[in-house]
């Protein structure tokens, strides 16, 4: 299995369970690893043989705009049943986090991994 990845893409969205969070768009850094075979597109050299981390980019980024989420945990669920189930992801792991959410941390967030690694 090969990994395509995404690493620290940035999106603003509401997002947590406090009234302030509720109100206020917090930026997140998302970063994605996505198993899938690449052997295809490796030697027909056609992006409909992979998966298109822009295509995967721009249907987070139009969701986070709509949806709303109080926990991390919830979001990146949200984020691997999405590239499983639409994308034709065989694995995933997501990292959701918010930078400078607390004084003294520079990141606090969640890594999840879904699905079979041997693809």
């Amino acid at each position: 299995m090969d990994i395509i990845f995404i690493d620290q893409f940035r999106v603003t969205t509401l997002i947590g369970i406090y009234p302030r969070e509720q109100r206020v768009p917090q930026t997140l850094e998302i970063s994605l690893e996505i198993g899938a075979s690449t052997a295809r597109a490796g030697d027909s050299d056609d992006i409909r043989d992979t998966i298109d981390y822009a295509a995967v980019v721009e249907r987070l980024r139009g969701d986070l705009e709509q949806r709303r989420f109080q926990l991390l945990e919830s979001l990146a669920e949200y984020i691997a049943k999405t590239l499983q189930d639409d994308f034709g992801a065989v694995w995933a792991r997501v990292s959701v986090a918010k930078p400078g959410v607390m004084h003294g941390v520079r990141r606090a967030g969640v890594v999840i991994e879904r699905g079979r690694r041997d693809g």
